[in-house]
């Protein structure tokens, strides 16, 4: 996403390469503090919800609505990262900032006191709200408080709190949820969001924007939102017919959305973006679809406990072998080019998909397996998928810019955290409706998970299938 105002110079300023103690020294090392702390955030609650959840619906019920607390979230968190730029242009990067931490803190107790599913969804939307802000704010500050040579190293640090939260969420999460005090692990979130507020407060300068409020897709955004929240619904239904009306609805909002893009003023993606048979739509369909298969993530812990008797804190860090995965493979294969990099973008969703069928067998079918060696390939399986993300990310995002129409560079490198967005919300959407259909709260139980296990992993394996089909044409791109 692109800064709204111009850059400013750095308070130590660095020279024309910058190192990271360029970066992390001094003034710049608490500024780099104040814009990662606010991504930190979102992505470690991200992690601590995946743990809890099985927990909190012990607690309140509601396990029909299980996936509604990511759908919900991502939705809410694509409107967040839409709004940010008119609140940075508004309140300057310190009130911006602020806002959305108090947003976000807001949604934390929501969450923390629910006691019911519709009390915790309402908080989980708030949450979602002030956490796109915060991650849309972490980025585009980045071109307003520090001097070109540092914003490769800044990107890179802000990108690296995700892989922060894989080790800090699941532990936090985990923790509360084994002893029995899954909403701590949600009031934990105020206290440190009160501190990167005071540490915001102290550091970031409060001027606002000179420049012009840049437009917002509204009407884009909301037909995306609403397609999605058809499917979701469809999910809640026991009848076959009523199931496919919201897939269909669904589709057909997604389709206006496009259509509407194709014709509008202020457009959501660049030119090129909406055709699958162009370069630039084969990337950011592979994007969206390897999205979608990764969203199965969010009922893995709850199998791991249902089906395999994992504790909660086994059950989370397991888990966030998929994210691990997803990092090792990005830095393993950022520095290939060429024909390697071709390769790499086909082979990825390959082992992505390969990854989902293996879990639809160790999760569901894995009673044979000793304790020890079910953990392994569950990981491994797990490592795979993320893997198959992570190996080609790097040439995706970097085919998306060499690919971009000219003059649309910064409307094609936004439009990639859209596309990323709708897809895991379009995929939680979905992985509800599978896990409903196929029998998790109908006859519900060990039955029920074993079932929704094995029609959730293999058929969102389908997704990564289908992206390698797209990746072969985005590799030649």
């Amino acid at each position: 996403m692109s800064a709204v105002a111009s850059p400013v110079s750095s308070p130590v300023p660095p020279p024309a390469t910058a190192s990271w103690g360029d970066l992390l020294r001094g003034r710049n090392g608490l500024l780099a503090v104040a814009l990662t702390g606010g991504v930190a955030l979102h992505a470690i609650n991200v992690h601590i919800v995946t743990t809890v959840l099985p927990s909190v619906v012990q607690d309140i019920g509601g396990l029909a609505w299980y996936a509604w607390n990511t759908t919900l979230f991502v939705v809410a968190s694509i409107v967040g990262a839409a709004v940010s730029v008119r609140l940075l242009a508004a309140l300057g990067p310190r009130g911006a900032c602020l806002a959305a931490l108090g947003v976000f803190a807001l949604g934390s107790a929501a969450c923390a006191s629910a006691m019911s599913m519709p009390w915790m969804l309402a908080g989980r939307s708030v949450q979602g709200l002030g956490g796109g802000m915060l991650a849309a704010l972490s980025y585009a500050l980045i071109r307003v408080v520090f001097a070109p040579p540092l914003w490769p190293r800044a990107v890179a640090l802000v990108s690296g709190m995700w892989g922060v939260a894989t080790l800090c969420g699941p532990a936090v999460g985990g923790l509360f949820a084994q002893a029995g005090h899954w909403r701590w692990a949600f009031w934990t979130l105020l206290p440190v969001s009160a501190l990167q507020a005071l540490l915001v407060a102290v550091q970031l300068r409060p001027a606002a924007s000179q420049e012009a409020s840049p437009a917002i897709p509204v009407r884009q955004i909301a037909l995306l939102a609403a397609s999605v929240l058809a499917v979701a619904a469809a999910s809640l239904s026991p009848k076959l017919a009523w199931q496919g009306a919201g897939v269909l609805l669904g589709l057909a909002l997604g389709a206006a959305a496009i259509a509407l893009d194709r014709r509008a003023t202020v457009r959501l993606l660049p030119h090129g973006a909406t055709a699958l048979a162009s370069p630039l739509g084969a990337v950011y369909g592979c994007v969206a679809l390897l999205l979608v298969g990764t969203t199965t993530e969010i009922y893995v812990p709850y199998f791991l406990q249902t089906l395999n008797g994992y504790e909660p804190l086994a059950a989370g860090y397991l888990t966030a072998a998929m994210a691990a995965g997803w990092s090792a493979g990005s830095l393993l294969s950022s520095g290939r080019a060429g024909v390697g990099a071709a390769r790499l973008l086909r082979a990825g969703p390959v082992l992505c998909a390969l990854g989902l069928v293996a879990l639809a067998v160790l999760i569901a079918l894995g009673e044979g397996l000793a304790a020890g060696a079910h953990m392994l390939l569950c990981g491994l399986a797990l490592a795979s998928v993320g893997a198959g993300v992570g190996v080609g990310w790097p040439h995706l995002l970097t085919r998306v810019l060499r690919l971009a129409p000219p003059g649309e560079g910064g409307l094609a490198s936004a439009a990639i955290t859209t596309v990323q967005l709708y897809g895991m919300a379009i995929g939680a959407a979905v992985a509800g409706l599978v896990a409903n259909a196929a029998g998790l709260t109908v006859p519900g139980g060990v039955a029920g998970a074993q079932s929704a296990a094995v029609w959730l992993f293999a058929s969102f394996a389908l997704a990564p299938a289908l992206a390698a089909w797209l990746a072969r044409r985005a590799s030649r791109a």
